[in-house]
Formats: structure tokens, sequence, C-alpha cells
């Protein structure tokens, strides 16, 4: 039987996998997520360890998308992940920072795509599959999505060149970095529409959210999503976890079977989403250790059972800034999980946030129910990355990237020895040479083609927190079918 899909917040049906995948948000405001995560023995997971980059997600998307054959998802992956566009055959090479026994730690490459983000690992699969089922249905559509630096410059260069998809990109103005702006902006194709936000990525991704809530604004304009509220993406990113875990096995000589602890910089919680995923799917995760920044609001749940976003004005704006989230999207999905997949009590949940702005799961079931999931969780601050870039460079001659500095600096103090500890690179520094500047007093060296590109003409459209101003450009540029 094919997997279907239902909403985190009640019981209606969604559909199959490629029902979703050109949605965002399901009718009732929710996400969708599988009636049931596949299962896989060991002696299948372990079957898997001798595959490309490219089979290995064929194999794993297709446990979620069985609505499309294998051979056609071995197609859209063989051309998504390519060595031209990562640079590397292993399209995600692992490699060992520590391996002595008393502190095994390791780097998993997830930014040799086209944008220098792991947004690329998920983004370039996403931009075949959008393409190959707009192709069969004969229609168009307008992907709508907020980002906080990585998201927006990944979905666009996937998308660049998709005839029948335009892009709607909100930015928060000021608070992404020189480069990511250059990268984003300079774009100058007529369907990518990059539009400055006066305020923190929460207002642009509530400004999305409403826009995908307006139903029939949405199916009128034909509106879907890249941002992890889409579940394609979700999927497409818990390979990575799988060619983590066998290239660790291998790096660190451990039998299949043996655990690996992963530690994840997390902003929107996708990212350890996936990894929660995998693990459940039976992938041998020990730990999943989410590492935030200033804005820690996913730590205090961990630590406390309260969940508290903050506003967008007590959202602070840090040197590691694709995190500056405060509201998780893809929290929801995991709560959604910790309650026994209870639309209904998770809906109750979600009104309580709207309401009392927080929720507390202290003392029920589903706060005892994280120990089974692995997660645990730790911040980091300006000083922390500052610090943990410099003694990298240092010790090993490798710069990193504020977010992946943050993810190492938490990991340090989760390491279990022998188990190894898999810290997830999300970006190259590249793209925050400030932060690289004031750590290591020299700047990262760029290529000239990257040179170039911050020297191309930008263009960006303002837009107000307005919604219905939104809607209003939306409509006036969106990309209809003939």
């Amino acid at each position: 039987m094919t997997m279907q899909y239902v909403s985190t917040r009640s019981p209606s049906a969604m559909g199959s996998f490629t029902d979703i995948l050109l949605e965002g948000l399901a009718h009732d405001g929710g996400l969708a997520f599988p009636q049931a995560i596949p299962q896989w023995s060991a002696e299948a997971i372990q079957s898997l360890s001798q595959l490309t980059y490219p089979q290995l997600a064929a194999r794993v998307v297709h446990a979620f998308a069985d609505d499309l054959s294998l051979e056609t998802l071995q197609s859209l992956a063989a051309n998504a992940y390519t060595e031209e566009k990562f640079g590397h055959p292993a399209i995600a090479p692992l490699t060992v920072l520590q391996e002595a026994a008393h502190s095994r730690l390791a780097l998993l490459e997830l930014s040799n795509g086209p944008t220098m983000a792991f947004k690329d690992m998920a983004m370039q699969l996403l931009g075949q599959l959008f393409e190959y089922q707009l192709k069969q249905k004969g229609q168009t559509l307008n992907i709508l999505g907020a980002t906080s630096g990585d998201t927006g410059s990944s979905a666009e260069y996937a998308m660049r060149d998709k005839q029948s998809i335009s892009v709607f990109m909100l930015s928060p103005e000021g608070r992404m970095s020189q480069f990511q702006k250059a990268q984003m902006y300079c774009l100058q194709e007529p369907h990518i529409h990059n539009l400055t936000v006066k305020g923190s990525f929460d207002d642009c991704q509530d400004m999305v959210k409403a826009v995908s809530a307006d139903l029939a604004f949405k199916s009128s304009m034909r509106i879907g999503t890249v941002n992890s509220i889409n579940w394609a993406r979700i999927t497409a990113q818990v390979v990575y976890y799988f060619t983590g875990y066998f290239q660790a096995v291998n790096a660190f000589g451990l039998r299949y079977g043996d655990l690996v602890d992963f530690c994840v910089p997390s902003g929107n919680f996708g990212n350890v989403l996936s990894g929660h995923v995998a693990r459940s799917m039976g992938l041998p995760i020990g730990q999943l250790v989410v590492a935030t920044n200033e804005n820690n609001v996913l730590d205090e749940f961990f630590r406390t059972g309260r969940y508290r976003p903050r506003k967008s004005a007590e959202t602070f704006i840090t040197s590691s800034p694709s995190m500056d989230i405060s509201k998780a999207s893809n929290f929801e999905r995991y709560v959604f999980d910790l309650v026994g997949r209870d639309p209904q009590r998770l809906a109750s949940l979600w009104s309580e946030l709207a309401s009392q702005g927080e929720f507390h799961l202290a003392g029920t079931s589903a706060w005892s129910g994280i120990a089974q999931t692995g997660l645990v969780s730790g911040a980091s601050h300006h000083a922390a990355r500052i610090e943990t870039i410099r003694k990298l460079h240092d010790r090993f001659n490798r710069m990193v990237d504020p977010h992946t500095a943050d993810g190492l600096f938490v990991a340090q103090q989760f390491l279990r020895p022998p188990v190894p500890m898999v810290c997830l690179e999300t970006a190259l520094p590249v793209k925050f040479e400030e932060v690289i500047l004031e750590a290591l007093d020299k700047p990262v060296p760029k290529s000239a083609e990257l040179q170039a590109m911050e020297r191309r003409p930008q263009r960006t459209e303002p837009m107000g927190q307005d919604v219905e101003a939104l809607k209003g450009f939306i409509r006036q540029h969106a990309l209809v079918a003939s």
C-alpha cells in the first residue's frame, strides 16, 4: 500500500508523497507527516552501505515516496547529485578531526554544493522532483519561502533554470552576511523575486504561513514552498545521516550496528528532525545533539520542558545569523511524534502556545519520551564560536563557518568515548567572512568567480510586514500556466 501522509493538527488524510510534494501547510495549518515511519532492519541498512550517494538517496527517498518508481527516483537523484555540482565523488565526505579513543570527532561536509550551504543537499533533489511532477501534471508553481540566509540562495539556484517555477523569497533586511546577500540578490532571472522585510526571519516566516493559510489564494496562485515545512526537504536530508554513519563506521573501525552520535547546528529544526527520522528508521544513532546559538529556545526546551518562542524584538542578532530563529517550524513535527502522533493533543499544545506564548511538557509522558529519541542540547555564544574557529584553524589548518563552530563547541560537551561524534557542517566559511576575519585576523581565500559575484548589481524589492501587500505582489508577478 502506498504511504499516506496526515496533518499534525487533525486526523485528515493528505494523500501520498506526490500529493503533498507541491504543497506547503496542510489546510488546517499543520504539517505533513507520514502515517508511519518505515522501519528497516540492521541487515537492510548495512546492505545500503556500498551504494553511491545518488543510489542511496533514491532508496531512502523511495521509502517515503513509494508512489514514484525507484527507477524515476534514481534518475532524478543522479541529476541532482553530481561530482560537478558538489566537487567530490562522495557528495558529502567525512573528515576525521580527532580519532583518539577518548575523543572521536568528525565533520560531515554538507556544504560543497552550488551555494556552499547544507541546504543544497536537499534543494538540488527538490528542484528535480518539482520539475518532474510539474511536467507530469502540465502545471506551473510559484514558490513562496522565507530565509535566514542559506535556504533562499539554495532554493533560487536550484530553481533558476526551471521554466515552470517562479520563486518569491522573503529575507530579513540587515540580518544576513554580505556574502549571503550578494549570492541571492545578484540573480537577475525575471522569475526570481527577492523581497526584503524589516524584521526577523520569524516575521518573514509568519508572512509565508499567513499566505499559505489563505487556501483560496494559495490554490489560485499555485503557491508551493521549499522551506523545511515541505516534507520532501526533510526526506532528502535523511539521506546524509546514512552516508555519515557508513563513513564513520569505516573511518573509526566500527562494526555495523555500533552507535554513532551526531551534533547538529539548529535553527528551524529541520536538519535535526531529519536525523530523528533516520534514527526512527533504525539507523544506529545514539545521541542527536541540538546546538543552538544565543537564540536558545530549543536548548531551553530540552533542558526544562518549557517551549517559549521569543518575539521578533527579543530575537538576538548574532554572528551565526542563519540560526537567529525563535520559532522553529519543524519542532511541531517532533512534538507530534512525542505525543504519539495524536493530532488533538498537538493542536491543543499549539493553541496554548498561541494564547499564552508557551507550553510545558515537563512531567508528562511526552517529556519522559524525549530520552528515547536521543535528543539532547547545548548552546553556544559569540566568544565560544570565535575561539572554536581559532582553535580548529590552529590545530588542523581548517576554517569553519560560525554555525559549524557552534556545533563543534556544543559537541565537545557531549562526547561519549569511544562513541564517535559526527558534527554536521552547515556552510563554508567564505559566506561569513566578517566572523572569520575577527577570529583569525585574515580573510577567507576567495576565488575570482566569487569576487566577481559580489560586484554584480543586486536586485531586491522592499516588502513591509503586510500580508495583503505580499499577496498583491505575488498576484502581479506569479507564473501562470498557459
